[in-house]
């Protein structure tokens, strides 16, 4: 079967086996904006703006064309002829990639974050954070990371990377719940230093200390947070957090600081700068039933 990876470096494999990929940098971008909207029509006014911005040749639509001509060749090559002929179709308004969403890596990515959001919607922690670290797992490294993207492309990866922090979130408030405060502890650790900004993810590493009888350390999360801040934007924590500070300093964190176990199975809640309170334990955004994610085949068929 042809698949195409993005949640890393661009990637074609057919039945396993990783195959070439093009080399030029404008046929890749088109490759790639193909490939995020799978059976979707990408119109040339797209595709113009992903390769030129706001400023596209007067030959822009003929050079596309051209782009697609040598993809469509390269594929065939690349594949030794395994590739449809029909894979890249022509319509009157664009292109579109003739693939299946089990086909692409971020469309399954989107299908099992959402099934994942549903299982911990309806109160199965455990099973829902199992899903959720699964399809975590199938990221590798940043998504189209050896490609050049412009605006339209930059879009997608953005959705992506949005998506990713989501399901992380709720796989670690999912964890939370269920007492896993110690491993939860040191991958917060982990996660706080690449995200430094993200006061959620903070709060979720200073209540897993606490959790874990680390009062001392969980009081050295918060400054440490305090100081970053304050040498970066000149801000203070969030009252949420400020709060939180002084449950543990005064020793009666223990019900202010109690986590979503107690939580029925509707879902956590965010947390926002300019709350009246901390949400306990930071929990992480209920499942959004807006999410648009594209219907694809049971997992694993």
């Amino acid at each position: 079967m042809l698949q195409f990876n993005v949640l890393g470096t661009l990637e074609i494999k057919v039945d396993g086996k990783a195959v070439a990929v093009p080399r030029g940098p404008k046929v890749r971008q088109l490759l790639s904006l193909l490939v995020m909207q799978p059976g979707s029509v990408v119109s040339h006014g797209s595709l113009v703006d992903e390769l030129w911005g706001r400023q596209p040749p007067k030959t822009a639509l003929s050079t596309v064309r051209t782009h697609v001509y040598h993809l469509r060749k390269m594929l065939g090559q690349a594949t030794g002829g395994a590739v449809p002929p029909d894979l890249i179709g022509t319509w009157s308004t664009g292109y579109v990639l003739h693939a299946a969403p089990e086909q692409v890596d971020a469309e399954v990515f989107q299908r099992l974050t959402r099934q994942g959001e549903a299982l911990l919607k309806a109160g199965d922690l455990t099973e829902g954070s199992r899903l959720l670290s699964h399809t975590l797992q199938t990221w590798d490294g940043d998504v189209l990371a050896d490609v050049t993207c412009g605006p339209v492309l930059s879009r997608h990866v953005q959705h992506l990377a949005e998506v990713y922090m989501r399901a992380l979130q709720q796989r670690i408030g999912a964890d939370m719940q269920l007492g896993r405060h110690r491993s939860v502890a040191a991958e917060l650790r982990s996660l706080v230093a690449r995200h430094p900004m993200d006061e959620w993810l903070h709060g979720q590493l200073i209540t897993a200390l606490y959790r874990c009888d680390r009062r001392a350390d969980a009081l050295r999360a918060y400054q440490e947070l305090r100081t970053i801040l304050r040498d970066e934007l000149g801000l203070d924590p969030s009252p949420a957090l400020q709060h939180m500070q002084r449950l543990i300093l005064s020793g009666t964190g223990g019900d202010g600081l109690d986590g979503p176990a107690r939580r029925g199975p509707s879902g956590p809640r965010p947390v926002t700068r300019g709350g009246a309170g901390l949400s306990r334990d930071f929990p992480a955004p209920e499942p959004a039933a807006s999410l648009s994610f594209r219907e694809a085949a049971a997992v694993g068929a």
